[in-house]
């Protein structure tokens, strides 16, 4: 019985010399995306959704490219949580389990790579046509440059390097993500303007990537750069979201009670907190028993609020801020989304 299929292995060179045919099935590919199928079919606020179309009032990205921009940023930011849930050894995302207490981390990690390069592969369909043509191999020089040469607007960001965009906004990302890790298993407080750079770089990242894109594929505003608000606004984003982790009710539910304490993460009012009074060890302490049941996490929540007022002094930065954002809405022309979208995310003190 052993030898029955040993024949063919006779000639089993010549069968990898001819034209490569993938294997691959649909019930593979389904099988190795399920982590991400998981989280992906539970979404969260849809932020970035509503950032794409408040920006697309004024870049108006042709529909097909608005798509690709989409799926590309929607790949790698669901991704990115994969990995982040990993990392931070996070119990809830979105109210539900984590993919990796489902899956384990093995799977869950290689999906979240496999899903990096699906969005790379989405890419090449915002490079214009002619571009596409140039760089295709089977392509003579004739008609890579020939007749038909390209006709590219003036724009700040280039629609012939996309790869590069996305490269330098994922190492970025890494390089914030990387930074905010060796905080924390260092035990090493930042410094607030340390912790606002690893912010633009991290939070930053993925709206920046987002508004390039939209920016190289854009028929209007082609030259009006946008990179400053989207990074205001990633920045005004995180440190709203630092203070919600630990003041409200619903990202209670959705990812735990005061989840950044839990983590031993240095959030923006943690790091004002050790920073206000530097001689008293209790938050830090706190962060490294990174204690999973509310008592440490109520007491050193009153610390923040009563004794260095960490939450007042949140709330009246995350004002300045929001501020400085409606006033840079204005000064490029207006954007009633967008607009909105502060409304929606502004916090009453």
């Amino acid at each position: 019985m052993m030898h029955a299929n040993i024949e063919k292995y006779d000639s089993f060179l010549s069968s990898l010399c001819g034209p490569s045919s993938s294997t691959w099935t649909e019930a593979q590919e389904s099988a190795l995306l399920e982590p991400y199928t998981y989280i992906t079919a539970n979404p969260g606020k849809k932020v970035t959704d509503k950032l794409v179309e408040g920006f697309n009032l004024w870049l108006n990205v042709p529909k097909d490219k608005l798509a690709v921009v989409k799926r590309v940023v929607g790949l790698f930011h669901n991704a990115s949580l994969l990995v982040d849930d990993i990392e931070d050894d996070s119990q809830l995302r979105r109210g539900i389990p984590v993919a990796h207490k489902i899956y384990g981390v093995p799977q869950t990690i290689n999906t979240a790579n496999y899903v990096y390069f699906l969005a790379y592969q989405e890419l090449s369909a915002l490079r214009p046509t002619v571009w596409r043509r140039a760089c295709d191999s089977s392509a003579s020089p004739d008609s890579r440059f020939g007749a038909e040469k390209p006709n590219f607007p003036r724009r700040l960001i280039s629609d012939h390097d996309l790869d590069l965009v996305v490269i330098a906004e994922l190492m970025s990302l890494h390089h914030g993500q990387g930074l905010d890790i060796f905080w924390r298993d260092t035990l090493r407080c930042p410094t607030e303007d340390e912790y606002v750079q690893m912010v633009k770089d991290k939070t930053g990242g993925h709206l920046r990537t987002t508004v390039k894109l939209m920016m190289a594929c854009a028929t209007t505003n082609t030259n009006v750069d946008y990179i400053p608000l989207s990074n205001l606004i990633g920045i005004y984003y995180q440190i709203r979201d630092d203070y919600m982790n630990l003041q409200s009710d619903q990202y209670t539910e959705n990812k735990g009670f005061a989840e950044d304490l839990s983590e031993g993460k240095f959030s923006f009012p943690i790091v004002h907190g050790i920073l206000e009074q530097p001689e008293n060890q209790l938050i830090m302490n706190v962060l490294q028993k990174r204690p999973k049941t509310p008592t440490l996490k109520h007491h050193a929540i009153e610390y923040l609020r009563n004794t260095t007022k960490s939450f007042d002094y949140t709330l009246a930065v995350l004002k300045k801020l929001e501020q400085q954002a409606r006033g840079e809405l204005e000064r490029l022309g207006g954007n009633s989304m967008l607009s909105a979208l502060l409304d929606k995310l502004h916090v009453d003190a």
